[in-house]
């Protein structure tokens, strides 16, 4: 639900910061080659992603990171091949960085869902930048477990049910036949006495 009085729908700052990129790549340095193995992952929630890329740079490249979403854009992750990475305390024992500039996300959820930006720059003033959509959907575990509970007590209620409902229908057998092996005398003894 929008709030009174807000025009625009959520995410609507997210188009203008892509069309920005996409015309920052095209007016990029030459030296720096970057190639994205997939532009757009789609992954469920508590999944490894990887989002795969390679480089090519004649100098030592910088690599960067970057996660923009309807929530804003926040830095992840940055780093030299061969030096530890700078990570942000957001993402602290989440990620795993290579040295082809790839970044593994570890156990994503709704919250990772967005557009990453990957930035190569070498010393020499080159840089490539290039874009990755992940689509990150929930499955519904605890809905699954909330059915199969209920199906389990049902089960256990009919059971317990069917039971009882023998248990009866023998009760109402011996009160029908209570003298089957008695003598005949017996039983004209009792139908005298209104048994």
């Amino acid at each position: 639900m929008r709030p009174v009085g807000s025009r625009w729908p959520r995410g609507f700052w997210l188009t203008p910061f892509v069309l920005f990129l996409g015309t920052a790549c095209s007016l990029q340095g030459p030296g720096v080659g970057l190639y994205i193995a997939q532009e757009a992952i789609n992954a469920t929630v508590t999944e490894d992603v990887l989002l795969s890329v390679a480089y090519s740079c004649p100098g030592v490249p910088t690599i960067e990171w970057r996660h923009a979403s309807s929530r804003g854009a926040r830095r992840i992750v940055a780093w030299q091949p061969g030096t530890q990475a700078d990570v942000a305390p957001s993402h602290q024992h989440r990620v795993c960085t290579f040295d082809n500039g790839s970044l593994q996300l570890l156990q994503v959820g709704t919250r990772d869902a967005g557009v990453y930006v990957v930035t190569v720059s070498e010393q020499l003033g080159g840089s490539r930048l290039g874009t990755i959509a992940l689509h990150v959907s929930e499955v519904l575990y605890e809905d699954l477990h909330f059915v199969a509970v209920v199906l389990a007590f049902l089960a256990a209620v009919g059971t317990v049910l069917a039971g009882l409902l023998w248990v009866c229908s023998r009760c109402g057998q011996l009160r029908r036949h209570p003298l089957a092996a008695g003598s005949s005398t017996e039983r004209v003894e009792l139908q005298d006495m209104d048994c």
